[in-house]
């Protein structure tokens, strides 16, 4: 599951989509899309927030995500900031792969000390690349689970990708008037609260909580 730090190939490196066609790139067409790896786990939902693997044994990349998400337990997620916590539902009945890779990730502390790297005021910001370059990813990438309904509200959160089935780790968060985008991005969450702390800034920490 867990593979050695990568260079980005040449191909990944120019996978760049400008702010034109959205620029929510979460380039990894070079990885392969992995399903999670393992049964769904059993027993009780946790009741409170899931725990993060040490530090010292955090890695950067994988081969795809462990299977962590429960089938019968609910998610939410807290983005802490500089500018206060952003909290998320997350959205396993409607995108189940999407929501176990990130709270796989977070479960990891990938995107502890990222940043919110890409913003377009008034339509979204976008995170969860630990390159901060619009690049970066985990090292595998995900199928789409495409909204039945086009439309992204205000407060939705998606999966960024460079086409089809090349979701990765970036995600974006709707902040305005999104009716332009196309329904090509995985929504799997929605903020609760919090959404005036979607701004650039260092993200701190990503908790996720199973009730």
């Amino acid at each position: 599951m867990r593979a050695s730090r990568r260079t980005l190939s040449a191909a990944a490196l120019a996978c760049i989509i400008g702010a034109a066609t959205l620029g929510t790139a979460a380039c990894g067409g070079d990885d392969p899309v992995a399903s999670a790896t393992g049964p769904a786990p059993s027993g009780p939902c946790a009741g409170g927030p899931l725990p993060k693997v040490a530090v010292a044994d955090r890695a950067d990349s994988f081969d795809a995500p462990a299977q962590v998400v429960k089938d019968d337990c609910d998610y939410a997620a807290t983005i802490e900031t500089r500018f206060g916590d952003i909290e998320i539902d997350l959205d396993a009945d409607a995108a189940p792969a999407t929501v176990n890779s990130f709270v796989f990730l977070a479960q990891q502390g990938f995107f502890d000390g990222g940043q919110f790297h890409r913003t377009v005021p008034d339509y979204v910001i976008q995170g969860g690349d630990p390159t901060g370059t619009g690049t970066g990813g985990p090292g595998y990438t995900i199928p789409d689970e495409l909204p039945a309904e086009p439309g992204y509200a205000t407060g939705a959160v998606a999966m960024a990708n460079a086409g089809p089935d090349t979701g990765g780790s970036q995600f974006f968060i709707v902040t305005g008037d999104a009716s332009a985008l196309t329904n090509a991005y995985t929504q799997f969450g929605t903020v609760t609260s919090g959404l005036d702390a979607a701004q650039p800034a260092v993200i701190e920490s990503v908790t996720v909580t199973e009730g």
